[in-house]
């Protein structure tokens, strides 16, 4: 069937059937569909949708397109955790290191950042020597005499998502479920994973808006997912603020030592545990959520979630001893503080715009080309419910001497607004969606 057919047969809200899905991403791969009847199936696909068992056909028919990484001689289940995006979302980190020190195996693919939201990768590249480019079988043979490897995706993994993906981003087709799924899962399921849980982020600094439309990407994620024969389970996590206090790459590294440490953010502890735990019973070593919860928390207070994080860090290239002296990660030339326009209580946040503001400071990118500043970022002296004084700083902003910050001023200005009480309490998980 040609093309154009497949086009016409999804814009007039009709189903394709798996071969026809395969022919597609055949096609895609090798180049023989050009780019713009590819760019109409997609605006198609946005606009009619997808069911479940197309959704499957083209995760499947993407992880067909590459090789799959084989990590059946590594003893136990391989549980993945993967996150939408936020702005101080470091969770992959300190939960990576705890979930195998607690004795599961965690092969992690990984992002990187673009526009508001940080990605892992460039987290972990703020670590001298870090490597993140590490071929299949160095990544398979981390994981196994680690417990846990956290690595880019490689050109030979679903590399049909690679080319799917640019061409979404270039034709306004980022936002749709079944593109979304179809992109992470592929992914995920092409390392060699047995489960995964994933985190869709909902709220203000959330790339997918609304809460309805997020809860309908996580039901699709879980439906696909156990499709392809995984056990999947899907978080909702509040991301109307920052995640903890840190905004940027070599400062969420430091944040996410302090959480392994017992001494970071509450929220942050508080999703570390809840996901940790989480894949702890869906890799079977634990039974129950609740002494899930307590082995990632005794794997906290006696140390060797930090060990862990140590060891993945050597095992990479990267300078262990950061783990121990957080002072060696990059350092802002400058830190100036951003004062608050009132007094009162914090009652919303903007968390979008403090992301734009920390990209605009040199902590995130607008475009894949863009160089980051792995120094730069925001630190939150107030956030939701806080009090506090006019004048007295809001933030910190880390930065290199020569950075202009107008921009990043600007963004901040509509960042927080106050009143005189503070808000209802908000949890940072918001729901939980089991296959």
């Amino acid at each position: 069937m040609r093309p154009q057919d497949l086009i016409r047969i999804k814009r007039d809200g009709g189903a394709l059937n798996a071969e026809q899905i395969r022919a597609f991403v055949r096609g895609v791969t090798s180049g023989e569909i050009p780019d713009y009847q590819t760019s109409a199936l997609l605006m198609a696909i946005f606009l009619r949708g997808m069911n479940r068992d197309e959704t499957v056909a083209l995760t499947r028919s993407m992880i067909e397109s590459g090789s799959r990484a084989d990590l059946s001689s590594i003893p136990g289940l391989k549980v993945d955790k993967h996150s939408t995006g936020g702005v101080g979302d470091k969770t992959s980190i300190p939960l990576a290191a705890l979930v195998a020190a607690c004795g599961v195996s965690v092969p992690m693919i990984s992002g990187r950042g673009l526009g508001h939201t940080g990605g892992t990768l460039d987290k972990l590249e703020s670590i001298k020597g870090f490597r993140t480019n590490l071929p299949i079988p160095e990544f398979v043979d981390t994981v196994r005499k680690v417990g846990a490897c956290l690595i880019g995706q490689t050109a030979d993994l679903a590399p049909a998502d690679k080319k799917l993906y640019a061409l979404r981003d270039v034709t306004a087709t980022v936002e749709c479920p079944p593109l979304i799924a179809s992109s992470i899962l592929s992914k995920k399921a092409a390392e060699g994973i047995d489960a995964l849980v994933m985190d869709v982020k909902t709220g203000s600094g959330s790339f997918l808006k609304g809460l309805e439309r997020c809860r309908e990407l996580a039901r699709t994620i879980v439906e696909v997912g156990t499709g392809l024969g995984l056990r999947v389970v899907a978080f909702l996590t509040d991301m109307d603020q920052p995640l903890g206090r840190a905004v940027g790459n070599a400062l969420e590294i430091e944040e996410s030592i302090e959480c392994l440490k017992g001494k970071g953010p509450s929220d942050l502890e508080t999703l570390v545990v809840e996901m940790a735990a989480e894949m702890l019973v869906l890799a079977g070593t634990a039974k129950l959520i609740d002494p899930a919860r307590e082995r990632i928390r005794f794997a906290i207070r006696d140390g060797t979630g930090l060990k862990k994080l140590r060891e993945i860090v050597v095992a990479q290239g990267g300078n262990g001893k950061v783990v121990e002296e957080p002072s060696r990660l990059p350092q802002a030339e400058r830190s100036t503080p951003f004062p608050s326009p009132s007094s009162g209580f914090v009652t919303a946040m903007d968390a979008e715009a403090v992301g734009l503001a920390a990209m605009a400071l040199g902590a995130g990118r607008r475009t894949v080309e863009d160089r980051i500043d792995p120094a730069a970022g925001i630190l939150l002296r107030k956030k939701l419910g806080d009090r506090v004084e006019k004048g007295e700083p809001l933030l910190e902003l880390r930065h290199a001497e020569a950075t202009p910050l107008e921009e990043a001023r600007a963004f901040l200005s509509r960042a927080y607004r106050f009143g005189s009480a503070p808000p209802p309490g908000r949890p940072v998980v918001l729901g939980r969606i089991l296959g």
